[in-house]
């Protein structure tokens, strides 16, 4: 076969036109902008290829490059993983109260930082920080965009900013004292002690692995000591030859020292789990504070069950004195955050946490599972497909309550004319994408971390993979 020459590459607009007619659904549902530069990047790359190809591919491949990038878009889906905070998927789904504030706030105004009662400039926040502060027995709390944020602005307030304030000759006041056992990694690969570091801090390691005494804190602590920093091991669990001081008498020790005692408890659990049904006892900023912890921070999207946030609580002296870090202006949220965060307070106040969809579906019975389960795979008998019902156990996720797991329900399906994993890539192509994991040669779908009213959709995804 002759080689094809680089003029015979065809012009933006004439991939453009077929482009439209061989599948208008995905260029349709992308700003037309993007579509030229994802079109004129792959006829870029097709000029440095060795061989040049015919039209027809050249139109298929740049299909394919317009899936891929369309699927990158932020997009709901099924989760079927029975993981139900889950990191990937966004973590806490909102709760529809929530929702219905972000649509009344986000689109319009309102009074953010306005004080309605005088007409002047308000204070940004301050019915969150003062309903916060009462769901977590504390003096004061504040928010800010993350937990991981919240962790950097203490460190920094404690560590790094009050060792640059030193007099002249002192040591600097900068270390952040941790036991071995809890310098933790956490979602993307990000580590305890690399934050520390990087909020301009030392850290001094104390104890080993799997065993740290008071006399380990007592010994560390110095004239460059800037504060003890507890965190809570909420993404693992060390068992056998271990043990760690509690945090009562790490908080008697840093009153000792007269040091800032903080309690990094990451997940976000203000009532206790037992109501979940689960063994496992997971801290409350209330347990921490009460044990003598100056301040607590912890994650607003994970068991808490709201928005991306990281919530502050604890002495009203050192919460203050962070909101004036000029730090905390760069990590503060904004009126979205603030919005469903507001919606999710009010439902642990009103002590209406069942309403919370994160915790509704950590207590949906097993039965309830089961006949749902059953009512799926009966509306699909007439595709002369494999599908049976199995049983699993479903984990919290998000690095919550590593030990426990929960009896949970699963659809199961064992494809006649594809692999599962064929099967599982089909449902990714959705809409809305079903996400579920394979297991035993099998496709399977854990009932836990679907929503009711996804069940619908979870037929129709299944029956529109499996007749292709």
């Amino acid at each position: 076969m002759k080689p094809r020459s680089r003029r015979e590459i065809p012009a933006v607009n004439k991939v453009l036109d077929a482009l439209g007619e061989y599948d208008l659904a995905t260029a349709s549902k992308l700003p037309r902008p993007l579509v030229v530069d994802v079109v004129r990047r792959g006829l870029s790359k097709i000029r440095s290829d060795s061989e040049i190809p015919e039209f027809e591919s050249t139109v298929e491949r740049l299909h394919r490059s317009l899936e891929l990038f369309r699927a990158g878009r932020l997009q709901p889906l099924i989760n079927g993983t029975g993981i139900v905070i889950h990191t990937n998927f966004g973590r806490a789904p909102l709760t529809p109260e929530a929702v219905r504030a972000l649509t009344e706030i986000g689109s319009g105004y309102s009074n953010l930082e306005y004080d309605l009662a005088t007409g002047d400039r308000g204070h940004r926040g301050a019915y969150i920080e003062n309903a916060l502060a009462l769901l977590c027995g504390a003096e004061a709390a504040t928010v800010i965009n993350n937990c991981a944020a919240a962790l950097v602005l203490i460190v920094h307030h404690f560590a790094a900013r009050n060792g640059r304030a030193r007099p002249p000759g002192a040591p600097s006041k900068n270390e952040v004292i941790v036991s071995r056992g809890e310098l933790v990694q956490i979602g993307g690969g990000f580590r305890i002690g690399e934050i520390i570091e990087a909020a301009g801090a030392t850290l001094r390691e104390v104890g080993a692995t799997n065993k740290t005494t008071l006399d380990d804190y007592r010994r560390a602590i110095g004239l460059g000591s800037a504060m003890i920093l507890k965190v809570h091991r909420s993404n693992f669990v060390m068992s056998g030859f271990v043990e760690s001081p509690s945090a009562a008498e790490i908080a008697a020790l840093a009153r000792k020292k007269r040091i800032p005692f903080v309690e990094d408890l990451g997940s976000g659990a203000v009532v206790p789990t037992e109501q979940f049904n689960i063994a496992e006892h997971e801290p409350t900023p209330s347990d921490a504070l009460k044990a003598g912890a100056d301040l607590v921070c912890f994650s607003g999207d994970k068991l808490f069950g709201g928005p991306q946030a990281g919530i502050i609580a604890g002495k009203k002296r050192f919460v203050n004195a962070l909101k004036r870090e000029p730090l905390f202006r760069a990590l503060r949220c904004d009126k979205l955050c603030f919005a469903a965060l507001q919606a999710t307070i009010d439902l642990h106040l009103n002590q209406a946490v069942t309403k919370i969809p994160a915790i509704g579906l950590l207590q949906v019975a097993e039965d309830e599972l089961r006949n749902r389960a059953a009512v799926i795979r009966n509306g699909l008998s007439d595709l002369q497909l494999q599908i049976e019902i199995g049983r699993s156990r479903a984990k919290v996720g998000g690095g919550t309550l590593p030990k426990s797991t929960m009896s949970s329900v699963t659809i199961e399906i064992v494809p006649r004319h594809c692999s599962p994993a064929d099967l599982a890539a089909r449902l990714r192509k959705s809409a809305p994408p079903l996400i579920g994991y394979i297991a035993n040669n099998r496709f399977k779908i854990d009932l836990r971390t679907i929503l009711p009213h996804q069940d619908a959709a979870v037929a129709d995804a299944i029956r529109a993979a499996c007749t292709k």
